[in-house]
Formats: structure tokens, C-alpha cells, sequence
């Protein structure tokens, strides 16, 4: 039997929690520090794009993270021109700031590499081509793991 009684909030809720899982095997077996440590990379990769390429990603997310992808989505001050690493990195940061530590670096490293592995290559690799360099190497450095 179905836990929602539909097929499609079944499938988003076991899809997520895949994604989850796989975070967790890095980060530590907390399920809200995963979701939190999600969000605050797609958020980060999202504000950073352009919309078309926002919303081209956005539609290959599973339905429960599509809505925390979208959350609090300003198109209209996007893309964002954090130019290196490190601005990249404290954007993840400070979203993270109410959480447990959590080094931004892996975050956004772990995150990639379930992109990678869930979402259209095709698809990440025009994302990680809209980042600059030393962000794309990061994220790039996982498409391959």
C-alpha cells in the first residue's frame, strides 16, 4: 500500500530521501542537517545562474526539493556575481548558519556529487559551465566520482 495514497508524492518522498541518504553517508546521519546542507547548496547554485538554467535544473528535481530549490526565488536578481570560491562557499555558510557546524566546502561538494549522479549529465555539465573556474573545478571534481 502507498504511504500517501499517491503515486507521485510516493515516488518524490522515496526519491528524496534517496538524495537524502546519500548526503548523510557523507556528512554525518542526520536527516535535517542533510535536508538544510540540500538546500543551501541548490539555493546557492540556483542564485548563481541564470533563470533559464535555474529552471532547466529546477525541473529535474524531485517535487520535494523542487519546492526548497524554489524557495524564496528572486529571478529577478539573478544571477549573482560571486566571482570565487570562497563567496561561493560563505553563501552556503550563512544559510547553514543555524545548524550544527558544517564545513561549506564539503556541503557543496557532497551536493554535487549527488547532482552528478541523479540529474542529466547534460544537464550539470551546462550548469557547472555557467560557474566561474575555481567554483566549476569543485563541483566538476564530482561529475567524474
Amino acid at each position: 500500500m502507498n504511504a500517501t495514497g499517491l503515486d507521485v508524492f510516493d515516488k518524490t518522498l522515496q526519491t528524496t530521501n534517496i538524495w537524502l541518504d546519500e548526503i548523510m553517508t557523507e556528512m554525518g546521519p542526520d536527516r535535517q542537517i542533510a535536508w538544510h546542507v540540500l538546500g543551501a547548496v541548490l539555493h546557492a547554485l540556483r542564485d548563481r545562474m541564470q533563470p533559464d538554467l535555474a529552471a532547466h535544473l529546477g525541473s529535474q528535481l524531485p517535487i520535494l526539493v523542487r519546492g526548497v530549490y524554489y524557495d524564496q526565488y528572486q529571478p529577478s536578481k539573478t544571477p549573482e556575481k560571486l566571482r570565487s570560491l570562497d563567496e561561493f562557499l560563505a553563501k552556503i555558510k550563512a544559510e547553514l548558519e543555524f545548524t550544527r557546524p558544517v564545513d561549506s566546502k564539503d556541503a557543496f561538494r557532497v551536493v554535487s556529487k549527488v547532482l552528478a549522479h541523479h540529474v542529466e549529465e547534460g544537464q550539470m555539465l551546462k550548469v557547472w559551465e555557467s560557474l566561474p573556474g575555481e567554483i566549476r573545478r569543485v563541483a566538476e571534481a564530482q561529475q567524474a566520482a
